[in-house]
């Protein structure tokens, strides 16, 4: 009787379990798709330390921290896939922020002064928005 009800119970949770699974993985967009979901802002829009953060990426510098223009790995997925060195951050300073704060570019292409898109995040990485020049 008792090894009747570990099966059940075992049978159960491994049900339960591949569920759960399905259900998180049709819940993830496809990378190609994630593209024609994220929001879009102009540059005019973007606050000003960004408007020049993204100067800055045009020149090609120079950069006022040590990691802008380092690879975005895009760990998080949310933006579309591409090769790995495609995407470089960039610092968007905040005022008052006693480090780097949250605000960032992430720019795709190369080269990185002639990127072919470039998304603003306003909360590291949380979110982004594609940028319209």
């Amino acid at each position: 009787m008792w090894s009747t009800w570990c099966k059940s119970v075992i049978a159960s949770v491994l049900v339960v379990a591949a569920s759960v699974q399905v259900q998180a993985k049709e819940s993830v967009a496809a990378p190609d798709q994630l593209s024609a979901t994220t929001e879009t802002v102009a540059l005019s829009k973007l606050p000003r330390e960004a408007q020049s953060t993204h100067r800055l990426i045009l020149d090609g510098g120079p950069f006022p921290y040590d990691k802008d223009g380092s690879v975005f790995g895009n760990r998080e997925r949310l933006l579309p896939a591409k090769a790995r060195g495609y995407y470089r951050e960039y610092t968007v300073r905040t005022p008052g922020a006693r480090n780097r704060g949250a605000r960032r570019l992430v720019c795709g292409g190369k080269p990185p002064t002639n990127p072919d898109v470039c998304y603003y995040t306003s909360d590291h990485y949380s979110s982004f928005k594609r940028v319209e020049h």
